[in-house]
């Protein structure tokens, strides 16, 4: 049977998250995702997560012994937490153990929203929570999950499916995606992008949702490009071309797209119209400027070609992003930009 719940929520409705582990699940997604919820990166003040980690017993997570918070009733404690995350279940082949599946069951049909990480989306196909509804997991495993559960549309082509209040992920470093989707809802991007920069990885193009993107700048000092990424994310106010990256590359246009190509996957015009768009999202979030002033800001020219190109790439205008994401209080008000970590 299906279970819905896609009332929406607010900031404050996401208070705790709790991390739901069983004996068989996957280290890796576990600690990914304490590490992005359990503490706010230096420098911003909203209200951050309660994290709790709550499972039946102490149960081993790959080479580890984990003991879970609450003595008593501790998969129950599901039931009062506004976020919970069912992390990797290692043995696809073996039913999840009841006792979790009816535990994210109850929490969400208590009001929680739900996310699975990699092949936690087995857990939440099995509490009933994917039936009719598009999702994913790990592209090794969409076929065994779409055989055992026929109720479900499974897209093994996507990083993760955000269902409103069930959301789920494929593997590995798709998991650390839809973490930073989970803070970009709640905080807005200055945030979660805040993190990606506290953690070292880059805030990725979301796969299959394109809100919120930003494209990937190379993590080494003596990459070829590395210094004309921030001198490009500079002067995204002017009319850059492909010559004027060369040129400042010293490099032909031709080896500056293969150069594009291997360190961020895309052209490099594309590049320059995806950090635009992820300008005008600070803009948006941080500011009170004017469509007009905020095309002029991101080299976009026009408010026309502004919301032509970010409703084209975020599937929203400009105005509802603003409403929706709109720079909570406690962050720092001046926008950022996109430089190499190291």
């Amino acid at each position: 049977m299906s279970v819905r719940n896609d009332t929406p929520r607010t900031l404050s409705d996401m208070g705790t998250v709790a991390l739901a582990v069983t004996e068989g699940m996957l280290h890796f997604e576990l600690s990914m995702a304490y590490e992005v919820f359990a503490a706010a990166p230096v420098g911003v003040t909203v209200p951050w997560y309660d994290v709790e980690v709550c499972g039946s017993d102490a149960v081993r997570v790959g080479r580890f012994r984990l003991e879970p918070d609450h003595g008593l009733d501790r998969l129950g404690r599901l039931r009062h937490t506004d976020t919970v995350i069912v992390p990797g279940w290692a043995d696809v082949d073996e039913e999840p153990p009841a006792e979790l599946v009816g535990a994210v069951r109850a929490a969400h049909e208590a009001g929680a929203r739900v996310a699975s990480l990699c092949t936690g989306a087995f857990v939440l196909a099995a509490a009933g929570l994917l039936d009719g509804r598009r999702a994913t997991t790990h592209w090794a495993h969409t076929e065994v999950l779409a055989a055992r559960h026929p109720l479900l549309d499974v897209d093994p082509d996507v990083l993760y499916v955000d269902n409103g209040s069930v959301l789920t992920s494929a593997g590995k470093a798709a998991a650390m995606d839809l973490c930073l989707h989970l803070v970009r809802l709640d905080h807005g991007s200055f945030v979660a992008n805040a993190v990606a920069r506290r953690l070292v990885v880059p805030p990725h193009r979301a796969g299959g949702q394109a809100q919120f993107v930003a494209a990937p700048v190379p993590t080494r000092d003596d990459h070829p490009l590395a210094s004309l990424f921030p001198w490009a994310i500079e002067r995204l106010d002017r009319p850059l071309t492909v010559e004027d990256l060369a040129r400042r590359a010293g490099m032909s246009s031709r080896t500056l797209g293969r150069h594009f190509r291997s360190a961020t996957g895309t052209t490099p015009l594309q590049w320059l119209l995806t950090q635009r768009i992820r300008r005008a999202q600070e803009l948006l979030e941080t500011t009170d400027d004017v469509v007009d002033v905020i095309a002029t800001a991101t080299g976009m020219g026009t408010a026309t070609t502004l919301r032509r190109h970010f409703n084209r790439t975020v599937g929203v205008p400009p105005d509802t992003y603003r409403r929706t994401f709109r720079s909570r209080p406690g962050t720092d008000p001046t926008p950022t930009t996109q430089v190499p970590v190291t």
